[in-house]
């Protein structure tokens, strides 16, 4: 097994760090076993050894904990026939496949997810099971990115005004080489376009200001339709010279 260390220190002598990542050869695996974790990427199975978690409690983790606890909540004042309509709307439903494994959705999770979903863009909370929609093909087309005189830009192109909330999602800015990322998080509702073309750069230098010339944003989009959510548009582009 070959150690691997990240940039937050540990060497390959001496005492190990808790950052060093080992990729092994073992049955895949997921979760915290003793004092280490293991964990699947692309690149095969992982073991590192456990840290404690940071908790920054930001703002937008806080209104998330408190949407949840608000699901939850709901849940228990929903009278049986409520609850049986939203078991019948998760019936065949599957949760998002983890170790190529995934479980029935009952009707709780498809709840508290579709509230969550509702919160996340400040609207209010349903009781009732809202239907599935069909979502058309998205509206985005790609992620412009442009550097005037050190002032950089990013718009998303789109074929056509989005009919529905658009959500809006970044990762970390990354090297020019980069062609896969995971671990996003949610930036706002996509704003509406003008000539075309959706002013995103507020909502991702908000999050991630170190925004330089010749590295790769990469940026998803989700279609919302009362809760329900289509499967993420991905786009990046690299940010030019000035």
């Amino acid at each position: 097994m070959d150690g691997h260390e990240d940039s937050r220190g540990g060497g390959r002598s001496g005492n190990l760090s808790p950052a060093i990542k080992m990729k092994i050869l073992d049955v895949p695996q997921s979760g915290k076993a003793g004092t280490l974790v293991g964990y699947q990427t692309r690149y095969g199975q992982i073991r590192r050894r456990y840290v404690v978690p940071c908790d920054p409690c930001t703002s937008i983790q806080v209104l998330r904990r408190r949407a949840m606890g608000r699901a939850r909540f709901l849940w228990r004042t929903l009278t049986d026939e409520q609850r049986v309509a939203w078991n019948v709307a998760a019936h065949n439903r599957h949760t998002r496949p983890h170790l190529n494994k995934s479980g029935p959705l009952t009707g709780y999770l498809l709840f508290v997810k579709i509230n969550c979903n509702l919160a996340a863009i400040s609207l209010p909370m349903v009781l009732d099971s809202p239907a599935e929609p069909r979502f058309e093909a998205s509206p985005v087309v790609k992620l412009i990115a442009t550097n005037t005189n050190g002032q950089i830009a990013l718009k998303l192109s789109v074929s056509r005004k989005p009919a529905n909330p658009i959500i809006l999602l970044g990762t970390r800015p990354r090297s020019q080489g980069v062609s896969y990322v995971d671990h996003f998080t949610i930036l706002g509702v996509l704003p509406d376009p003008v000539r075309g073309a959706s002013d995103i750069t507020d909502l991702f230098l908000g999050k991630y200001p170190t925004l330089r010339a010749g590295m790769r944003v990469f940026i998803r989009t989700v279609q919302q339709v009362n809760g329900w959510q289509d499967l993420p548009t991905q786009v990046s582009a690299i940010v030019p010279a000035a």
